[in-house]
């Protein structure tokens, strides 16, 4: 009789252990396995590529799309990188427009934007070719969303090295990822009203753009997961880029500041 209580005592205790080891994986945060946590993270990157070339040139790579930014250089400052789908210029100064390196890295299937300004200093050569944009306009075209937005010089006058309505800043959009590209401006109202940007280009040069305090002060206000300085070089060499870093990321450090070498030949 002894013998048969405490087996029967045994396989109850078994039982009830078994059941509660179940109930505990059942209740237990799921562990991720190494490879999805790596697909988490990846899926939260941006697809948004920014190549250096040069002070305002710059090759973006967004997914299969290749995007040129102001080429200048000539062909031999692209050599090593792919055609073009899209060509971006922003105002009719040299460092920014430059009508045989457009001609030089121009394909048959580049799409090459423009202000109306630019568009009326190009050759007849590439007219049929450009698609001229101007402030407050979009464009739809490969699944992207372009649209031009103004950039210009603080006070507004009407001999400024950049007026408003002249030249273009452009904001790039595609599945819910977003571009800024700034061109020559200041802190003006139009960048402080942008929302969701990814990814910023923002100039910081005298006496042409802006200090690197106004151009911090922008950026803190329509704060972008992704500040990147370029456009940074003026009359007395370059901006104090470290400095821009140090005032975003004192006002807001979940800003990234990305720093590149424009200058490659300092």
């Amino acid at each position: 009789m002894m013998k048969r209580l405490i087996t029967l005592v045994a396989v109850v205790l078994i039982f009830t252990a078994c059941k509660n080891e179940k109930k505990s994986g059942e209740n237990a945060e799921p562990q991720l396995a190494e490879n999805t946590k790596e697909e988490i993270n990846k899926s939260e990157a941006t697809n948004i590529e920014i190549i250096p070339i040069s002070h305002a040139t710059a090759v973006v790579k967004w997914g299969d799309a290749v995007f040129y930014l102001d080429p200048i250089g000539g062909a031999e400052a692209f050599k090593s990188q792919k055609k073009p789908d899209f060509i971006l210029v922003t105002d009719i100064h040299g460092d920014h427009m430059n009508a045989e390196t457009l001609m030089a890295v121009q394909t048959d299937k580049s799409k090459i934007i423009v202000p109306k300004a630019v568009q009326e200093e190009l050759p007849e050569e590439l007219q049929d070719k450009l698609v001229v944009m101007n402030n407050g306009e979009t464009l739809q075209h490969s699944g992207f969303n372009i649209r031009a937005i103004p950039m210009y010089n603080l006070p507004q006058s009407n001999d400024a090295m950049h007026v408003k309505g002249r030249g273009n800043g452009y904001v790039l959009e595609k599945n819910g990822e977003r571009l800024y590209i700034a061109g020559d401006t200041e802190d003006i109202p139009e960048m402080r009203k942008l929302e969701n940007i990814d990814v910023a280009l923002i100039p910081m040069n005298l006496p042409y753009t802006m200090p690197v305090e106004r151009a911090a002060e922008g950026v803190l206000a329509f704060k972008p997961k992704k500040v990147i300085p370029y456009h940074y070089r003026g009359k007395n060499g370059l901006a104090d880029v470290e400095k821009f870093k140090s005032l975003v990321n004192g006002g807001d450090n979940s800003i990234e500041v990305q720093l590149m070498d424009w200058y490659p030949e300092k």
